[in-house]
This record gives C-alpha cells, structure tokens and sequence, in this order.
C-alpha cells in the first residue's frame, strides 16, 4: 500500500500543481474583471475567494478531464503517464478528489452573494461539459473558451449582486424585479464583452496547446480546433489574439487611462509577435512553449487594467 506522502504526490500530480500556468490563465482575466467592477481593488475577502477558488476549480477541472480522457490519453506520449491514465489512480478516487476540491470552490462562493453563487452552478456545469466536447464539436477549445472565462461574469456579480446575508434574513432578494432578474442584471453587457474577448484569447492559446498533439488526436480520432483549422491554424492563432485585444481595448478604453493601456498594448503586441515566431515552425516543442508562457500576456492585460482604471 502506498504512504500518505506517495499518495499525496500522486494528487498533486493529478491536479497539475507543479504546473501553475494553468490556473494563471484563469485567474488573470478573473482578477481584471474584479478590478474594472469595482473600479479598483475590490477588496481582500473578493480577491482571497476568486484567487483560491480558481485554484481549487482548476485543479478539480483536472480530476474529471483526466477520468473523462483516460482512453485517449493511453495513446498520446505527453499524457500517457498522467495518474489516472497509468492506473496509479483509479477512477473513483480521482472523481472523490475533484468532487472534494469543487466543494471546498463553492463553499468560497458562498461568502460572497447568491448572483455569485447562482452564475456558480453555470459554470460548474461548464467545467464538466467541455471534456466531452472533445467528441463531438469541432473546435472544442470554444466551448473551454466559455468555461475558462466564466469567471468575468462572476467576479462582476460578486461586486454588484448584493451581500450573502440576504440569504439568512428573511427579505427577499431583489424583491421587486425577481430573483433571476436581479442574477441577470448583476453582470452588465461590459462583463459579456469582456468574456466574449477572453474567449478568443482561449482559442489561440488553447490551439496552440493542441498543436503539440495534431499527429496522435488525428490517429485516436479527437477534435480539436488544431485539427479542423488545418493549414490556417497559425493565421488563425495570431488573429485570435488581435481580437482578444481589440475587444478588451474597445470595452474599456472608457474606463482605463489611454497612455497606460496604450504601454500594455505594445507590450501585449510584442508577445503576439512572439508567438508568432515560436509556432510558425508548428514544432511541437515552439507550440508547447507558446503555449507555456500565455500566463505573461494575461499578466500584462491584467497589469493594464490595474494600473489604468
């Protein structure tokens, strides 16, 4: 039988916790959204709750996507040896541990406000939807593209939507208009054109990611927006970052300082460019490491936004 200590090394490998840059793509555009909310710092309780949910989200999102992918991943060199995959952790265990992760996220969630906790549960069922995408959709990267951003929404309701005692008071909340209207009206169109521009920010690092692996998803038979894109999948990554730009700095040119967004634009430019030349090639070792280091231009979005509202 294997120590706790081996064990918990083989968790923490599930859960991808020696590779940070996954959560960094998360939490970046999350934090931007809080801050442009708030008009500011929003708060050490909204920053400690969205900083350690991501985390925890993100690691349990690992749980079902290497249960979901277990019979795929057996045939691709870069994830043949992950936990669940090798059989150092079964099935039942891996989904135990991300059902334990995805309780302790929502139990963050519930100290901010139920707007939050409501546009919660939809992003839940996200996070589980999209490892099936990968069957069925052509470009599944999309629909990741709506679960990885769906903390914009949320991080707006967190700030508008009202304080969690109205849960335990006995008034009821947004007693005039309803409820779900005061959950609809808690993220304002500005949230939904942030989120519809951090979905294409996705699509290009996402694809990226799926370039590395274009030869053994052909052969076991994945989707993946790499694959249908073809010839057209650099073009179409260096546009996916453009548009990611272009719709943030026209959503909040109102709200942020032009000369400090306008110094984050060229630094964020620079890094496109970047990518650019680190993909071309389509080597698998240029398109893993384009993909590594998206986390530095979410940072240098996130750094313009802090710096400029």
């Amino acid at each position: 039988m294997n120590s706790p200590s081996s064990r918990l090394s083989l968790y923490l490998d599930l859960i991808r916790w020696n590779r940070p840059a996954g959560w960094l793509l998360l939490l970046w555009p999350s934090l931007s959204a809080l801050c442009v909310a708030a008009q500011g710092f929003p708060g050490m309780h909204l920053l400690v709750v969205f900083v350690l949910g991501t985390i925890l989200m993100r690691s349990a999102g690992c749980c079902v996507n290497d249960v979901a992918d277990r019979e795929f991943d057996k045939h691709v060199k870069r994830t043949a040896q992950r936990p669940v995959t090798s059989g150092r952790v079964g099935i039942r265990e891996a989904l135990s541990v991300g059902a334990v992760l995805a309780l302790a996220a929502f139990l963050l969630v519930l100290t901010t406000n139920l707007a939050t906790i409501a546009w919660s549960v939809l992003g839940l069922v996200l996070s589980l939807v999209y490892p099936y995408a990968k069957r069925h959709v052509s470009m599944p990267q999309a629909v990741l593209g709506v679960a990885f951003s769906f903390g914009i929404p949320m991080a707006f309701a967190a700030v508008n939507g009202g304080p969690v005692l109205q849960l335990f008071s006995g008034a009821a909340p947004w007693s005039e208009t309803g409820f779900w209207a005061g959950v609809w009206h808690s993220v304002p169109p500005l949230a939904w054109a942030l989120m519809a521009g951090n979905l294409f920010w996705v699509l290009a690092y996402d694809t990226e990611y799926a370039m590395v692996d274009r030869d053994d998803d052909l052969r076991i038979g994945m989707k993946t927006s790499a694959i249908t894109l073809g010839s057209a999948d650099v073009p179409a990554v260096t546009v996916f970052y453009l548009v990611f730009l272009g719709i943030w700095t026209a959503a909040l040119w109102s709200v942020v300082n032009p000369w400090v967004w306008g110094a984050m634009l060229l630094a964020a430019l620079a890094q496109v460019v970047w990518h650019f030349r680190l993909i071309r090639d389509r080597s698998r070792d240029g398109c893993f490491k384009a993909f590594r280091l998206n986390h530095w231009l979410g940072f240098t979005v996130f750094a313009g936004v802090v710096l400029g509202v």
